[in-house]
């Protein structure tokens, strides 16, 4: 049996691919943990909501924690 990762809300983590805004970031911070994740991109500051599953197929690693939201500029 494999052992699912666990996310806390407010990880910083790094995507396989780039979102496809402006800014082509790889970055993201999650803002919803539960059956769906829900990540916020940290170029443009769109949400993407996607079941786990395919969340820990398209995660990277995780870059860092935090307390709370990253302002986005």
């Amino acid at each position: 049996m494999e052992v699912s990762p666990s996310y806390k809300l407010y990880d910083e983590v790094q995507m396989k691919k780039a979102h496809p805004c402006k800014g082509k970031s790889k970055r993201f911070q999650i803002v919803r943990v539960g059956a769906d994740i829900k990540i916020k991109c940290l170029g443009c500051g769109n949400i993407i909501m996607m079941d786990r599953d395919a969340f820990n197929h398209r995660i990277a690693r995780v870059l860092a924690s935090h307390e709370g939201p990253i302002e986005i500029r």
